[in-house]
């Protein structure tokens, strides 16, 4: 094998999985799987875990390190705003600004201890986990809440209508589908011609062209699906900001590579003068206020919250980290990774939904796939090494 298809097939090995158990289940569906109906639904159900995940990322990039209290905070905020949304009345838009302050107040909390006092991540979560989890239960009294407030649900389970434009089909999604299709291009056009004006190394235009054709064609190719269903849910306006801001944050900022060079070596990283305190604290405040939106996200998609709500959610977040590409030791990662990460265990659950496949069979697949992803990560490190 030459060395250019083993590195490109290193680089894009959960792609690739991606596209085999896409085609798979497909086929084991009869082609259920890709009805429009079924596509907008594999991002709603799995919204939460794409907001969760691009939190968990900053924490896995600082060494390795994980919440794992993120599913409880989901309950305790998810709860909250169903109380005080449902039986106090209280205004939506404030409701959502209050709960989005008490899911940082939690990360800000939890981020003290790992950042300043140093309780290593795993033990301090793991309090809270079940610290949360009682305060949450607490809140709904131990019942289940539903939660029926239209302007409240609006805000996340609605879907984008233009009068005139999506009266039988939403030709807004396949607007929206042809400018991004249009800025994938243009911006790949942009990111060569700047590289070589510094001089900077290049892929092979043909690579480069290649991969940006393929986004732009399933980008273009989603949003027809989805003109033909309900058009864009506001949910997914939602998971794609919060995508595209951490993939900013992480990929073009200097203070996003402070997390990188920790988990590369957070001695020399405190010794070139950075406040590694600091990127712990923020890394595990960042996660409590994403933990939280993906709390009101989950409770405005099922319409209710009980004491279990959130229940394993951390697993799918760390999961899709893994999976996509983020190394157990810590500094290496991608949000682009992290969505490949979340899709291919959505597409897997989904696939085996629709197949009438059980919880338990899902449940031992996604931790067979998990495995898999750690193990290569292992086995290329001590190849490097």
């Amino acid at each position: 094998m030459s060395g250019k298809v083993k590195d490109f097939l290193t680089k894009y090995t959960m792609v690739l999985a991606l596209v085999i158990v896409f085609a798979l289940f497909s086929f084991l569906t009869d082609g259920r799987l890709l009805y429009a109906q079924n596509m907008s639904n594999l991002l709603l159900q799995n919204g939460y875990v794409l907001v969760l995940a691009c939190g968990m990322l900053l924490c896995i990039l600082t060494g390795g390190n994980i919440d794992l209290s993120v599913g409880s905070v989901n309950c305790l905020v998810g709860g909250l705003a169903a109380v005080l949304v449902t039986n106090m009345g209280l205004n939506p838009i404030l409701t959502i600004l209050l709960c989005l302050v008490i899911g940082l107040a939690v990360g800000v909390w939890q981020g003290y201890w790992i950042g300043y006092v140093r309780i290593p991540p795993f033990i301090t979560t793991l309090a809270g986990m079940f610290i949360f989890r009682g305060f949450g239960r607490l809140v709904l009294d131990n019942k289940t809440v539903s939660i029926q407030n239209k302007a409240f649900l609006d805000v996340f389970t609605s879907y984008v209508k233009i009068p005139g434009l999506d009266d039988t089909v939403s030709y807004s999604a396949i607007i929206v589908g042809v400018v991004a299709a249009i800025y994938v291009v243009f911006s790949t056009i942009n990111s060569r011609r700047n590289k070589a004006k510094k001089g900077y190394r290049q892929n092979s235009a043909v690579g480069d062209f290649g991969k940006a054709i393929i986004i732009a064609a399933v980008i273009l190719w989603y949003c027809y699906l989805l003109s033909q269903y309900k058009g864009i849910p506001v949910m997914m306006i939602w998971v794609v900001a919060i995508c595209l801001i951490y993939n900013f944050i992480t990929s073009k900022t200097a203070f996003g590579r402070y997390f990188y060079a920790i988990g590369g070596n957070e001695k020399a990283t405190k010794l070139s003068g950075i406040d590694t305190n600091k990127i712990y604290f923020v890394a595990y405040a960042n996660m409590g206020l994403l933990a939280g939106l993906a709390g009101l996200l989950c409770a405005a998609r099922v319409g209710s919250v009980n004491g279990n709500t959130g229940m394993s959610f951390e697993m799918d977040a760390i999961g899709s980290c893994f999976i996509g590409g983020a190394s157990a030791y810590g500094g290496v990662g991608t949000v682009g990774g992290v969505v490949i990460g979340a899709l291919l265990l959505g597409v897997i659950n989904m696939g085996m939904s629709i197949m009438g496949i059980g919880d338990s069979w899902q449940y031992i697949v996604k931790g067979a796939v998990l495995l898999v992803a750690v193990v290569f990560d292992v086995i290329s490190n001590r190849k490097s090494s």
